[in-house]
């Protein structure tokens, strides 16, 4: 333990300066004799020691001239088309010309910031997030140097929120990747961006929770939580552990009051593992993310459900349908089976089931442990690849013209808001003009919630539900932020 006084001082330095430290720390310390000794000038400003009872005080500053070349600021670029003023009469030309009215511009350039982390110098591949390069026309990349390059977009995930871009140029600086799933509650980590454009900055701070999920961002969730500043700008940095090797990348802050109102130290990074396999799947898919699925879908177990499948806690995601010629099918999973863990990771809820699937690369081999009647069961499941569009004329006469397809987590996570209880539904693509889908009255961009078909709570549950065609076709709609209902002739 340190010596009262030294704790007194070290206190003293950190609110007062080294300055007010010293002059306690002497002062517990005089002398039995004090010698007379020459006048000398007293600083006004003082720096904390550079050791205190013999021991060096610990600095940063060395890991972080390792790491920062590799920390990068990405500006994108949007053009975006303005609507005129006068409404449609602003595009008349003889209109303009009558009243005088000048040519005016009718684009704009919109620009976003954020920030970016170098993960393999030789090929030039910088991590970000996808928010930052979303719609962007063009991405460009300013180094810890100075040096100005423009990116090529590889690919990205909207799912995840991870990006993928390439900067074509020579003598970049890579961090190293850690295990992230090594990583525990109270590790220390910094996080590095270029918050709200000011520039490279470095804050610190402690892993406050692992596993995260439930954040309003992106769909599948496994947030790492730190009290580290993440603000907005830091979106794509790095968060590093002490030792200099990327664990995450900055995605997030939350603040209840709006972004403005200060940093509460809820800073959210997605875990280094998972934005690896992300990453690997863009390049080896073409920038396109292929993801595993079940192919079942499932309910929360409540306390009666529990008492009723023989289950000592509620928990668990519950099967409720298993789709033919699904992997879950091939595996020999059965409604009723309650999934308890997956690759030995606890499933507390449906979601949790669905979150971990949709973070599996299609051929997974998953182990799951479930109870069946009462009795544990092990199976061995390979993911298979979902659907993600379908023709409606295949699934129904009545939904002929229109193409349908899954919605991505994002939207899920938007529909959940908006609709109580809503688990899932699917979008309207295209709407062929005259079809009898558009007679009916279906448009692109609709979301269909809820069917006279049957309960489905994604595109294959869609299609399992016409199984047995129903005699009155008729869709719940949400279309923008209003819900109504279609009867499909």
């Amino acid at each position: 333990m340190r010596p009262f006084p030294t704790l007194i001082a070290l206190t003293a330095a950190a609110a007062f300066g080294g300055f007010a430290a010293t002059g306690l720390n002497d002062l517990f310390q005089k002398p039995a004799q004090a010698a007379p000794s020459a006048a000398v000038a007293v600083p006004t400003v003082a720096a904390l020691p550079t050791a205190v009872d013999g021991q060096v005080l610990p600095s940063l500053a060395p890991m972080l001239k390792r790491v920062t070349p590799a920390v990068v600021s990405v500006y994108s670029r949007q053009t975006v088309r303005v609507a005129s003023p006068l409404g449609p009469f602003g595009d008349d030309p003889v209109f303009r010309r009558i009243l005088g009215i000048p040519d005016m511009p009718r684009e704009r350039v919109e620009r976003a910031l954020g920030s970016g982390v170098i993960v393999d110098a030789t090929r030039g591949y910088v991590l970000t997030n996808h928010h930052v390069v979303e719609n962007a026309d063009g991405v460009s990349v300013t180094l810890s140097d100075g040096r100005q390059v423009e990116a090529e977009f590889i690919g990205s995930d909207p799912d995840t929120d991870v990006a993928l871009i390439r900067i074509p140029t020579q003598g970049l600086t890579a961090v190293p990747m850690a295990n992230s799933d090594q990583l525990e509650v109270g590790d220390f980590v910094v996080a590095m961006g270029n918050p709200y454009g000011l520039g490279q900055t470095v804050t610190s701070g402690i892993v406050s929770a692992v596993g995260r999920s439930g954040i309003p961002v992106a769909g599948y969730q496994n947030f790492i939580q730190t009290d580290a500043s993440i603000n907005p700008g830091n979106s794509g940095g790095a968060l590093v552990d002490l030792q200099g090797r990327l664990v995450g990348i900055n995605t997030a802050s939350f603040n209840p009051r709006g972004s403005m109102a200060g940093n509460i130290g809820l800073g959210f990074a997605i875990p280094i593992n998972m934005a690896r396999g992300i990453m690997d799947q863009l390049i080896a898919n073409n920038g396109v993310v292929r993801r595993g699925t079940f192919g079942v879908e499932s309910q929360d177990v409540d306390e009666r459900t529990a008492r009723g499948l023989g289950l000592d806690v509620a928990r668990g995601a519950l099967i409720t349908r298993v789709y033919p010629g699904s992997a879950a099918a091939t595996a020999g999973l059965q409604p009723g089976d309650v999934v308890l863990s997956a690759n030995g990771q606890r499933v507390d809820n449906r979601a949790a089931l669905h979150n971990f699937e949709g973070l599996q690369p299609v051929g997974t081999q998953v182990k799951l442990d479930v109870r069946r009647d009462g009795k544990p069961v092990q199976l061995d499941v390979a993911l298979k690849e979902g659907v993600r569009n379908a023709e409606g004329a295949t699934l129904d006469p009545r939904l002929a013209g229109a193409t349908l397809k899954e919605l991505d987590e994002s939207a899920r996570q938007q529909l959940r808001g908006l609709i109580r209880g809503a688990q899932g539904g699917v979008q309207v693509g295209n709407v062929a003009r005259d079809s009898r889908a558009w007679n009916s009255g279906l448009r692109p961009g609709d979301i269909i919630v809820g069917s006279s078909s049957g309960e489905f709570g994604d595109l294959p549950g869609f299609r399992a539900s016409f199984e047995r065609k129903p005699a009155q076709l008729v869709l719940n709609i949400l279309r923008g932020r209003g819900t109504g209902r279609l009867l499909m002739q």
